[in-house]
């Protein structure tokens, strides 16, 4: 039996013409609301990214060319790393965790100190 009943766009309340599985009316409305749905996590997943950029961008700049260098974890607190942030960790052999954004890493060390790392792509 089929339904006779009108469906109504998700986005703008208009009628839907077409296949009887349609949710919107057009592109637009669907791209609209889809975009409102998301806009909260999307937001969340941006403010994240922006601050492990930034912490990665850091770690890089401290290092340069050396292959470990310990640098003042205050002195990088203050220009702006987010110790709360990482992409993994990784603990070796002593039993010491790195803390990793993506291939810089660091290690906490006594007297305020990190020890900063970067791990080669295998």
């Amino acid at each position: 039996m089929l339904e006779n009943t009108i469906k109504a766009c998700l986005e703008c309340n208009q009628p839907i013409r077409g296949r009887s599985d349609k949710r919107f009316c057009d592109d637009a409305c669907r791209n609209s609301y889809n975009n409102r749905q998301n806009s909260d996590q999307t937001n969340l997943i941006r403010q994240i990214n922006h601050t492990l950029r930034k912490n990665r961008r850091m770690l890089q700049e401290a290092l340069g060319e050396e292959g470990m260098l310990k640098v003042n974890r205050e002195k990088l607190l203050k220009q702006g790393f987010d110790i709360k942030y990482h992409t993994h960790t990784f603990a070796n052999v002593k039993g010491q965790t790195y803390y990793f954004i993506y291939e810089y890493g660091y290690l906490l060390l006594e007297n305020d100190l990190l020890l900063i790392v970067k791990r080669e792509p295998k």
